[in-house]
Parts: C-alpha cells; sequence; structure tokens
C-alpha cells in the first residue's frame, strides 16, 4: 500500500503535468489578443477569447491550490486532507480547461473553415476532453476515498518536505514563466503600442509582478545549492517555504493586472474588463491565501 507522503508526491507531479497544458493555452489566450488579426475576429470570437482567458486563470488557480493549503494550512506537513483537496482541485481544474480548450479550438477552426466547422470542432474537442478526462474516472473510480478528517500518523520526513517544497515550486513555476515571457513579447506588438497610457502602466506594473514571483520561486533552488550545498536543512526549508508562499501573491496580482489589459482590448468594454481583473484577484487570493489561512487558524482552535 502506498504511504501518504508518496501519494502527495504523486498529485503535485500531476498537478505539475497538468499546469504545464494549461499554461501554453494562457500564453495564446493572452498573446492572441495582442495580434495584429485579432482586430478583425468577430464579437462572439473577441468574447470567447477574453472568456479562454478567465477559464485558464482558474484552472490555473485550482492546480496551484494544494500545494499553497500544503504549505500554509499544514506547514508543509503531510495529512490525508491536503490529499483530498489535491483530487478535487485536480477534477475541477479540468473542467474550465476543457471549456477553454473548445473555445480555443472554435476561434483557430472558424479563422481556417468557418464557423460550422468551429462549433463542430469545438464541440468535438470538449467531448473528447470529457471522455477521456472524466470517462475513465468514473468507469474505475474506487469506492474509498482519502479521508480530509483523518491525521498523518507520524511527522513527515525533512527529506521527504525539502523534496515536496522543491515540487512545488515547480508546479507555480511554469504558469509565471509564461505568462513573463509573452507579457515581455506582448510590448513589441503594434497593438500594445496603440494601448492607452494607462493600460501601459497596469501591463507594466503586472509584468513587474511576475518577473518577481519567477525570482521567488527560483530562490530555493539557488539557495539549497549554494547555501547549503544541497544538504537539507530545516533553516533551508524554513526560508525556502517562505519565498513558495510569497511568490504566488505577485502571480495573482499580476494575473489581475493583465486580465484587465487584455480583456478591455478583446470586449472594448473598461467595466467589463474590470469585472474579469477583479474576479480574478479574489479568485486567485482566495484560492492561494484565504482559505488556507482560513483551515490553518481552524485547526489552530480546535486543537486547543
Amino acid at each position: 500500500m502506498m504511504t501518504l507522503e508518496r501519494k502527495l508526491k504523486i498529485a503535485l507531479d500531476e498537478s505539475r503535468l497538468l499546469i504545464l497544458g494549461a499554461q501554453v493555452l494562457f500564453g495564446f489566450q493572452f498573446n492572441g489578443i495582442f495580434q495584429e488579426l485579432f482586430d478583425e475576429l468577430p464579437r462572439l470570437s473577441r468574447a470567447l477569447a477574453a472568456a479562454g482567458l478567465t477559464l485558464l486563470m482558474a484552472t490555473i488557480g485550482l492546480l496551484v491550490a494544494p500545494s499553497m493549503q500544503h504549505r500554509i494550512a499544514e506547514q508543509g506537513q503531510d495529512s490525508p486532507r491536503v490529499l483530498a483537496i489535491a483530487t478535487i482541485s485536480v477534477a475541477w481544474a479540468l473542467l474550465p480547461l476543457s471549456i477553454a480548450l473548445a473555445f480555443d479550438v472554435f476561434i483557430a477552426m472558424d479563422r481556417i473553415a468557418g464557423t460550422a466547422w468551429g462549433a463542430g470542432s469545438g464541440a468535438g474537442f470538449f467531448v473528447l476532453a470529457m471522455l477521456f478526462w472524466f470517462g475513465p474516472a468514473f468507469v474505475t473510480k474506487r469506492r474509498k476515498q482519502p479521508m480530509a478528517q483523518t491525521k498523518s500518523p507520524k511527522p513527515t520526513p525533512l527529506e521527504t518536505q525539502v523534496e515536496q517544497l522543491l515540487t512545488e515550486a515547480r508546479v507555480i513555476i511554469p504558469g509565471a514563466q509564461a505568462l513573463l515571457g509573452f507579457q515581455l513579447t506582448v510590448t513589441l506588438t503594434r497593438a500594445f503600442q496603440q494601448l492607452p497610457a494607462d493600460a501601459k502602466l497596469l501591463h507594466a506594473a503586472a509584468l513587474f509582478c511576475v518577473g518577481v514571483a519567477v525570482v521567488l520561486l527560483m530562490a530555493p533552488a539557488s539557495l539549497h545549492r549554494i547555501s547549503f550545498a544541497g544538504e537539507d536543512d530545516p533553516e533551508f526549508l524554513r526560508i525556502a517555504s517562505m519565498f513558495v508562499i510569497a511568490a504566488p501573491a505577485p502571480v495573482a496580482l499580476g494575473i489581475a493586472l493583465d486580465t484587465y489589459v487584455a480583456a478591455g482590448r478583446a470586449l472594448e468594454s473598461a467595466s467589463g474588463a474590470a469585472a474579469m481583473a477583479i474576479t480574478a484577484a479574489v479568485v486567485l487570493f482566495g484560492l492561494w491565501y484565504a482559505f488556507p489561512l482560513s483551515r490553518r487558524f481552524a485547526g489552530k482552535t480546535a486543537r486547543r
């Protein structure tokens, strides 16, 4: 029978695998809005592009959530509750991802072969994703699920905690790196030069936020190698945990700011863009900080 530590490590690796796929679509959504031919798209395609951006933001938020639960609520200790949250988060993350994929296929095929082909292809990819992502899961689903109320029988070894910490950093950093790359690329497009001055400033602030996050997420690796010579050490775990906990905050802010910029261009509506940006900030900060902190305080109260 697999140990709890092994199960949680696999769950984190699976989140890492899924977020690598989500980041590609997220980059297409963001970068595509600033392409010159985007202005020629029909209103429906522009709206779907903006909706896809929000859906992929939700996907990334859900895939990162278990790592933040593990870091903040459980302080790096393995528990069945974190494993259950990781399972639920992955399941829910696949739904907005499949819808965003369908939207992207529709936009591309609409340009290539027309609306009918676009609608058919988008619907086909959505059904295909549902069948392969959820179909086998329901057919082979085991009755026994990890119970959130039970506790890990023993403290998690330091070696395991360090390995899981570095894995959690690898879960979060792909989305930040992809977004930073596209943020830098967008500044070289003609569409960006035509943005209002306030939108350019918000994009610059978003770029700065995501850049800071990438630096924070790469810090544990350099710290572990240079300062501790690759040795597992409680002091390294403490410092690196602070880096990993702090990094998603500027990522969330950067995504929210650039959601406003991109949605404003896609929808040509400041109020609609503001609503989407606020939604992104509330969802990401809620999943990554508010919920884990509430669980941590609830756990302290229960122990008292």
